[in-house]
This record gives structure tokens, C-alpha cells and sequence, in this order.
């Protein structure tokens, strides 16, 4: 299983019932993608958005790793 870091905005267990609420992996996910996407375009060829999605979260992981270190 993949470390996910946790929750990215931790939360009294009781506020979010059963969820968690967004990872810390998702969140870092979330933001490379939108710098990914900034230099390829939202408007460029929909082709591109399986790729930006899994460098997002390839640069996610790198950031976890780095993060344990």
C-alpha cells in the first residue's frame, strides 16, 4: 500500500465520521498537477490529462519519500 501521509487537514475524529478527509498524498497530488497542467494547458489535446495525473502523483510519492527522510 502506498504511503499516503496521513490526513492533509487533520480533524477531530468525530467532525468527519468515517472519512478523512483528503490524504497528504492527494493534496500534494493536487497541487503538482495544477503546476503540470499550467505549463501543458487545460485547453491542449485531452490526451495529456492521463499523463499529468500520474506525474502528479509520481511527484506526490517523491514528495512523501523525501518528507521521511
Amino acid at each position: 500500500m502506498k504511503d499516503t501521509g496521513g490526513p492533509a487537514f487533520p480533524a477531530h475524529p468525530s467532525a468527519l465520521g468515517d472519512h478523512d478527509g483528503m490524504t497528504l498524498r492527494d493534496y500534494f497530488a493536487a497541487n503538482a498537477m495544477q503546476a503540470f497542467a499550467k505549463n501543458v494547458g487545460w485547453e491542449s489535446d485531452r490526451i495529456w490529462f492521463e499523463d499529468i495525473a500520474k506525474a502528479a502523483y509520481r511527484m506526490a510519492d517523491a514528495m512523501l519519500k523525501a518528507r521521511n527522510q
